[in-house]
């Protein structure tokens, strides 16, 4: 496994703290629990900024998952691997780290 992701993994962050990120200038997204910081991939999305700023500061799962992304799109996620949810706002799954 690759450093960043266990490094990133230990980040634990509430929903509260990802709907902070909701602009061109810091942009957080969730998808199934994990927290990335797609900021520096806006001005590189083929589908443009628009699509992933509606849903910036949320858990996107739903709206990623709607937009039939490849495999390299899916992979190209964990470059963007800035942590996890904590417990009590995960949706998809439990984890055994233990929050602060």
């Amino acid at each position: 496994m690759d450093n960043r992701i266990i490094e990133a993994s230990c980040h634990l962050f509430s929903l509260d703290e990802v709907s902070e990120h909701c602009d061109e200038t810091s942009c957080w997204l969730v998808i199934e629990d994990k927290v990335y910081d797609v900021t520096k991939f806006l001005s590189k999305h083929p589908g443009g900024n628009d699509v992933i700023l509606e849903n910036a500061g949320t858990d996107a799962t739903i709206a990623f998952g709607d937009k039939g992304h490849s495999k390299y799109g899916i992979k190209l996620l964990e470059v963007y691997l800035i942590g996890e949810l904590i417990e009590k706002d995960r949706r998809f799954k439990t984890s055994n780290k233990k929050e602060p």
